[in-house]
């Protein structure tokens, strides 16, 4: 019997304004059967720094962020 601890990004979704949410699912299976499933969440701002985030999130953030959603996302929280 081998319990395995897996964690992997299951689940990005980007808002309006580019605003970018992720989660991370921490899963303990053993041999094979899964027995729980643990949820860590974040958001990330349009520009915001993207050292030590997953690679798939950040991949995500680097298309969507282009020059003028980093401006209008400034605009609005300046506003």
């Amino acid at each position: 019997m081998a319990l395995e601890k897996q964690e992997v990004v299951d689940l990005i979704n980007v808002q309006e304004r580019g605003t970018v949410e992720w989660r991370i699912a921490t899963r303990i299976v053993d041999d094979g059967v899964f027995l729980s499933e643990s949820y860590w969440r974040s958001t990330l701002q349009p520009g915001e720094d993207l050292s030590g985030i997953p690679d798939v999130v950040k991949n995500i953030c680097e298309t969507v962020w282009t020059p003028q959603v980093i401006a209008d996302w400034n605009t609005f929280k300046d506003g």
